[in-house]
């Protein structure tokens, strides 16, 4: 069984928030797999279901995004994944929105929700999707506030069009992810998809 774990903050303040891209991937994922309830807790939600011939668990952390990393190692822990088939999904305001970025490994980059998985889990060799987010109204000057407020709006009305096409997209690098390992997945979404042949 492969894991995507979405990242996100709960509750309606939160929702379709570009900090919580994390939350919508997973919950297009469920929708469109037709996903079953899997495994609820005080740490996480999770539903299970098959795609493209393979058994996915999609888990969300109902912690707030800064303690995500408990969630994640407890259902590790109870289903034993390991952690090479697990994907972390989450938000990046470095990258444009419309852009995916798969890596096997490296530092959490300074977002704390792939901080904390790091950190519960002791190893930084987690593999993950970053969705850029950045948009037009992204600030000039990147301080710890205006970031902190920016990721925490809502996509305009003309990135709110293109969200369903963009979670479509990064579904479809999940489970290319799952079938054929994360280097064939790189080579074929590592890019933006609104600039690229794939979005006509």
């Amino acid at each position: 069984m492969k894991c995507i774990v979405g990242l996100g903050n709960p509750g309606p303040r939160y929702e379709r928030t570009r900090h919580n891209i994390g939350f919508q991937l997973a919950d297009a994922f469920i929708a469109a797999h037709s996903a079953v309830r899997l495994h609820h807790s005080e740490l996480y939600e999770s539903y299970r279901c098959t795609a493209e011939g393979q058994e996915f668990a999609l888990l969300m952390p109902m912690t707030y995004m800064n303690d995500s990393g408990e969630a994640v190692r407890e259902f590790l822990q109870r289903f034993d994944v390991p952690v090479g088939d697990t994907l972390i999904v989450y938000d990046d305001f470095q990258i444009p929105f419309g852009t995916l970025r798969l890596r096997p490994h490296g530092s959490d980059g300074g977002h704390n929700g792939l901080a904390s998985i790091i950190g519960c889990l002791q190893t930084s060799e987690v593999p993950r999707l970053r969705i850029g987010v950045g948009g037009s109204t992204m600030p000039a000057v990147h301080t710890h506030g205006s970031m902190a407020d920016y990721v925490l709006s809502r996509f305009d009305p003309d990135e709110e069009k293109l969200l369903p096409r963009l979670l479509t997209h990064a579904q479809d690098a999940c489970c290319l992810w799952a079938v054929s390992g994360i280097g064939t997945a790189m080579s074929r979404y590592n890019r933006n998809f609104f600039s690229s042949a794939s979005a006509e």
